[in-house]
Formats: structure tokens, C-alpha cells, sequence
């Protein structure tokens, strides 16, 4: 059994994702980041910087004792490896799988990130970051849509790439994309959109959170924390 530390963005979808592909079983443990509950000193004894998603797997591999794994990306590749799926064992296909994953979560994620912060909920609508923001995302998709004008899926097979870029592109509305400018990314949008296990993964966001993320009360909670919550 893996238990699971979630809540309803990006980067919680993509291990629901992962976890309802690979029929893993799973046990959700709502962190409400609305309500400061991934401050909590139990949250971070598994997830020192207080971002969520988190596992701990209570049946690994060796054997021995649970393991707890914070950041997405680190999860992935913990759990392709668990169950032999989503990551090439061959060097080449492993380099593309492993090159994409780390694109999104160095690239897409934090530029995407900031272009709903400001567009969003920053209380001053500076124009300058609003625009920066948007146009890099519009590069990425960019970027992203080359990619998959010669292959299927990003990494060439179905991969961990797949799911963990797929959540970002979601809101791409709110990013201030127009998917038809990007003709092979709506392909594969699509393709991942009706996916199986792409549906019962968001559907179990649905019956986790059906209130807004943020909210006035949430944004003291949410941004412009400092060390002090860390110590």
C-alpha cells in the first residue's frame, strides 16, 4: 500500500495519474494547502519543503522498512522503477523519458507556476510579469508541440513524461493558451485526455476538493512564506 499526501494541482494529478496506470493501490491523505496543513510537523517529517505530493511506500522493493519520497519528479522515477513500467531500461529511451520529465519539472511547471500567480492572484496585475510569464509558456508549448510532430507520445512510448506534463497543460485557458495554435500538442492533449486512468485520476480530485484552491483567506496561507515556516 502507498500512502499518498495530496491535493488538487498539477503536480498532485500527476502521481494519481501514475498510480491508476500502474493499479498500484493507494491510499489518498488530503493535505489541504488552503488551510496550511502541508506546514503540519507530520507533513513535513515526509516532505521537508512543505510542497505536496509526498508518498510513503509501505511495501518496497528491498523489503525493509517504508519509504517517504517528496518532489514529483523524485516519486516517478522511484515508482517506474518499483513497477518496471513507464521508464526504458534501454540508455537512449531512459535519457529522452528522463530529459522531458526534468523539462517539466524544471521548465514548464515553475514557468506555467508564475504565469497563474500573477495572472491570477497576484492582488497587483503587473503587466510586465503577466506578459513575461505568458509568453514563455507559449514557448514551451512551442517547444512541446515540435516534439510531437514526430512522435506519439513525448518520449516516443508512453511514459512518465506523458503524465507528468499532461496536468500542466490542462489550464491552458487560464495560462493564456489557445490549444488550436498548437495542432500535434492537441493531438496528444486529447490522447491523454481520454485516457482510463486519466479520467479516474482527476475524477478522484473531484470527490477530494470541489472548492477553489485559492481564495482571499488562502492567498496569507499560500504565498509569501518565509524560512520561519521551514524551522
Amino acid at each position: 500500500m502507498i500512502d499518498l499526501y495530496y491535493w488538487t494541482t498539477p503536480n498532485g494529478h500527476k502521481i494519481t495519474i501514475f498510480l491508476e496506470e500502474a493499479a498500484l493501490p493507494y491510499r489518498i491523505v488530503p493535505v489541504n494547502i488552503s488551510k496550511g496543513e502541508q506546514f503540519k510537523s507530520d507533513f513535513l517529517a515526509i516532505s521537508p519543503n512543505n510542497r505536496m505530493p509526498a508518498i510513503v511506500d509501505h511495501d518496497p522493493k528491498d523489503g525493509g522498512a517504508p519509504i517517504s519520497i517528496f518532489e514529483s519528479g523524485a516519486i516517478f522515477l522511484y515508482l517506474a522503477e518499483k513497477v518496471g513500467k513507464y521508464l526504458p531500461t534501454d540508455v537512449r529511451g531512459r535519457v529522452q523519458v528522463t530529459e522531458w520529465l526534468f523539462w517539466q519539472m524544471a521548465g514548464l511547471g515553475p514557468m506555467a507556476g508564475q504565469n497563474h500567480h500573477f495572472a491570477q492572484y497576484a492582488p497587483e496585475k503587473i503587466r510586465y510579469a503577466i506578459g513575461r510569464y505568458v509568453k514563455e509558456t507559449n514557448r514551451l508549448y512551442g517547444v512541446l508541440d515540435k516534439r510531437l510532430s514526430a512522435h506519439e507520445f513525448v518520449a516516443g512510448q508512453y511514459s512518465i513524461a506523458d503524465m507528468a506534463i499532461y496536468p500542466w497543460v490542462v489550464p491552458y485557458e487560464r495560462q493564456g493558451q489557445k490549444l488550436e495554435d498548437f495542432p500535434h500538442l492537441k493531438r496528444w492533449f486529447e490522447a491523454m485526455r481520454d485516457r482510463a486512468a486519466v479520467k479516474r485520476a482527476y475524477a478522484k480530485a473531484q470527490e477530494i476538493n470541489t472548492a477553489p484552491t485559492v481564495s482571499a483567506d488562502s492567498r496569507k496561507v499560500l504565498f509569501g512564506q518565509t524560512a520561519a515556516v521551514a524551522r
